[in-house]
């Protein structure tokens, strides 16, 4: 019972801290930069959980593992993607933009696409899905938590000047706790498969660094830019990816859905963090 309910209002502490460094002005960039911002979002929600599907063909994972992984791949940005941007000197401002669009987006196309891949690698198996039912509760703890924090920075900026940086740590440690909580949950899993999913997600988000970038530069944007779509490729919310399992196994605890979530959220940093330092480089130089 304490996870059922402290899962959801984690994550919804989460997103209120993604929303409280959100302006309105943020979003004002979809058309000032709309070259950029249109390439993040198609990149993310569309390239992505494509190679997350190539890379399922190449390495077989069980279906429920399957199926994890690709709803991960549906998930947005993390909240510390604009944190990696700025430590890479990319666009922080955009990278603020993609998360905050396509977290709000997420209510309507993750239970969408959580419905087909449900159907895909589950099969007769895959639990009874109500698609409005799981955007309703996404809306709920994703996009209502994000609008308060945007307002309350709108009414309040100064007080969310000061408060930012510690409701950030306290989303910080909330996710370091959902991770172990889904890992730990689901450790006999986490062994038996950790073998061949952990290269998997390795491969993954190698692969989704790497294209960002190359798309970004190819498409004619800055280094800034490009390192800000790579990261934000790259940096998924397991936190969201852990809590949609659970509502999609309609079970206690922690589904057996989230473990990729789980491992990606400690994995995505040991590749991304030199991703991040080999692109500064190249574009400080380039």
């Amino acid at each position: 019972m304490l996870i059922d309910v402290g899962l959801p209002l984690s994550l919804a502490i989460i997103m209120f801290s993604l929303g409280l460094g959100l302006t309105f002005a943020d979003f004002g960039r979809v058309l000032t930069l709309p070259r950029a911002v249109l390439t993040g979002m198609i990149m993310q929600m569309g390239a992505l959980p494509l190679v997350a599907f190539a890379l399922l063909l190449v390495f077989e994972q069980p279906p429920a593992i399957a199926f994890g992984v690709m709803l991960l791949s549906f998930c947005p940005g993390g909240v510390s993607s604009s944190i990696l941007t700025r430590l890479g000197g990319g666009n922080v401002a955009l990278s603020i933009t993609l998360t905050g669009v396509v977290s709000l987006l997420s209510a309507i196309t993750v239970p969408l696409l959580t419905a087909w891949a449900a159907a895909h690698f589950l099969g007769s198996g895959a639990p009874a899905l109500n698609v409005t039912g799981i955007a309703m509760v996404m809306f709920a703890i994703t996009t209502v938590p994000v609008m308060i924090g945007l307002l309350f920075r709108f009414v309040a900026p100064e007080l969310s000047d000061r408060i930012e940086d510690r409701v950030f740590g306290l989303a910080t440690v909330l996710f370091i706790l959902i991770v172990l909580a889904a890992l730990i949950s689901n450790w006999a899993l986490f062994l038996e498969n950790v073998a061949t999913l952990g290269p998997l997600l390795m491969v993954l988000n190698a692969g989704l660094l790497l294209l960002g970038v190359l798309v970004a530069r190819l498409l004619g944007l800055s280094g800034g830019d490009a390192l800000c779509i790579s990261v934000e490729m790259g940096v998924q919310n397991a936190a969201l990816g852990i809590t949609v399992a659970g509502l999609i196994a309609q079970s206690a605890g922690i589904s057996e859905f989230a473990v990729p979530a789980a491992l990606y959220g400690i994995t995505m940093y040991i590749v991304t963090l030199p991703a991040i330092w080999l692109m500064r480089r190249m574009f400080a130089t380039g």
